[in-house]
């Protein structure tokens, strides 16, 4: 008798085990950008995070999705009705936490609007030596938002910012002219030398607010 109950248990465990295995994996593709004017804002690479949620299921917990450097992201879900949140104090943009409404069906694509405090206009960079100089024109958005500083980052991959860095220099608030064209300059360590090409971003940072809003990653050929 407790072969028989040991065989039924072991049939059970089997067959769910199977229906749970003959699931299908979610197909769809959610891709998008965080945008301002229409353009995607630079960020830390993996440092500012959105979040899907999704109603009807027994279990309603959130999707973080991250965005990458260049202000776009993706996501695989299923089909469905979901809600696209920006988080409160995450990224260099005023807080908005209304939600977005996104019908997923296949591939689909959203963009995400956002209204920075600052942001950054006509970046450019120059080699001279061993010296890398950004020119840049620091955007007031936010009227009541105060200006903390201004930085230059090197590195040795396109990713490239405050966290993933070979050389930075820095500008604080007092030494920009808002509206203004500036610039910023760092020296390429000495270990670097020698390299063929670095990559270099600019990031304007805001008073109070944890992440930067960057440039676009510019390669600079050294040979």
């Amino acid at each position: 008798m407790k072969n028989i109950s040991y065989i039924i248990l072991f049939s059970l465990v089997a067959l769910f085990s199977c229906k749970k295995d003959n699931y299908e994996a979610p197909a769809s593709r959610l891709s998008g950008r965080v945008i301002f004017q229409n353009q995607p804002v630079g960020v830390r690479s993996d440092g500012v995070q959105l979040e899907l949620w999704q109603r009807g299921f027994s279990l309603f917990t959130k999707i973080p999705v991250f965005v990458a450097q260049d202000g776009t992201f993706s996501a695989t879900l299923f089909d469905g009705d979901y809600k696209l949140v920006r988080l409160r104090g995450n990224g260099p943009w005023i807080d908005n936490t209304d939600s977005i409404s996104v019908k997923v069906s296949g591939n689909t694509q959203v963009d995400v609007p956002v209204v920075p405090h600052f942001n950054l206009n006509n970046v450019s960079f120059n080699k001279s030596g061993t010296t890398i100089t950004a020119t840049f024109t620091v955007q007031q958005v936010t009227a009541a938002s105060g200006l903390e500083r201004v930085n230059l980052y090197l590195g040795t991959t396109m990713i490239v910012d405050n966290t993933r860095q070979d050389a930075s220099a820095e500008k604080v608030a007092a030494d920009i002219v808002i509206g203004q064209p500036g610039t910023i300059s760092v020296t390429v360590p000495a270990a670097l030398a020698s390299r063929s090409f670095m990559f270099a971003r600019v990031a304007v940072k805001t008073n109070g607010v944890g992440e930067a809003l960057f440039s676009a990653p510019h390669r600079i050929e050294f040979k």
